[in-house]
């Protein structure tokens, strides 16, 4: 049996240590206008160390987004352009041959940072896709004969544009389902649009982002992140969710049945357990809840649940299947 959890003085170390979520809002607002959904789920990968894919039509934010929040939190931060002909070495370094000391030594690639933005992650090749996969599954890279550990924290925040597919390489289910959470960015709100214009529309220096927090406070957070108290109720739905992509005819989803191809692995109920748990930090709160699980739940399965042929012909979509088995299973 596990212990009791003090709820009270687990709410108080909360408190206190998810006071720099809002400093980060505050912040990331003077450079992004909206985009609260993205801004949201990019912190809870931070808090929960889960890589996050974005996908959405250029001119959003997207790496405006994470440069900004990489700032905010003052962390290393590297960019790296994918291209057809970039190669695994440009990633992660290589050897190099020292003349003078008649020996090789490791020049170390841009993977050896906190905060990795991959932008346009679909326009490598298998080989470079394979050398990115080490580094998130497993948080180190070899280069020669040599491994390293990556730094703490070590994210990768990957785009990818959903319009272009020529000279594009699908990402592999085995790579996409190392990311927690895939999102699917939309436009600005006419307000907003507006108001990004007005912003946006001048020559000269831009807003910028102050830093309002570091590594080791996001690292101390995730430690706190850990003991929020999920109750048996709440991991029950999570596990019903996740078996209702397998076997939705014991849910009472049998329409469903000839729709998916293959349900949620079981890296889905242990992300959608810590994206709710970080959703609950994000609230100050010393407990989750159905709703932290519903918040998540879209963005962790979306890309996990793969539709069979029937269901691309009839056009519908992993999205409308997720909905489904969100409206359909019994909420505790």
């Amino acid at each position: 049996m596990e212990q009791p959890v003090d709820m009270q003085e687990l709410t108080e170390r909360i408190e206190q240590s998810s006071a720099f979520i809002e400093k980060i809002y505050s912040e990331l607002s003077k450079v992004i206008v909206g985009q609260r959904y993205m801004i949201d789920r990019l912190l809870i990968g931070l808090l929960a160390d889960g890589h996050v894919l974005l996908e959405g039509v250029p001119g959003l934010a997207k790496t405006l987004t994470v440069s900004s929040l990489s700032n905010a939190i003052n962390t290393k931060f590297q960019r790296i352009q994918f291209t057809p002909d970039l190669l695994p070495a440009d990633l992660v370094g290589t050897l190099i041959y020292n003349q003078k000391v008649g020996d090789f030594t490791v020049k170390k690639g841009p993977i050896f940072s906190n905060i990795v933005l991959a932008d346009e992650i679909n326009r490598s090749p298998a080989k470079v896709q394979s050398a990115l996969l080490e580094a998130m599954q497993e948080k180190q890279v070899t280069i020669g004969d040599t491994t390293f550990k990556l730094d703490k924290p070590f994210l990768v925040l990957a785009t990818q544009n959903p319009v272009e597919q020529e000279g594009t390489y699908p990402l592999p289910e085995a790579q996409v389902d190392r990311f927690m959470l895939k999102l699917k960015i939309g436009y600005p709100t006419e307000s907003e649009e507006l108001e990004i214009m007005r912003r946006m529309a001048k020559t000269g220096d831009k807003p910028t982002v102050e830093p309002v927090t570091d590594a080791s406070q996001i690292l101390e957070a995730r430690t706190v992140v850990n003991d929020i108290y999920t109750d048996q109720k709440v991991e029950k739905y999570i596990i019903s969710l996740i078996f209702a992509s397998r076997n939705p005819e014991n849910y009472n989803l049998p329409d469903l049945k000839d729709l998916i191809s293959f349900g949620a692995s079981p890296r889905a109920s242990i992300n959608l357990n810590l994206a709710a748990r970080a959703h609950a930090f994000m609230e100050h709160r010393a407990y989750v809840t159905p709703e932290d699980v519903r918040f998540v739940a879209m963005d962790v399965l979306r890309h996990r649940i793969i539709p069979t042929f029937e269901a691309e012909a009839e056009e519908i979509s992993s999205e409308e299947i997720v909905q489904k088995i969100l409206s359909t299973v019994p909420v505790p």
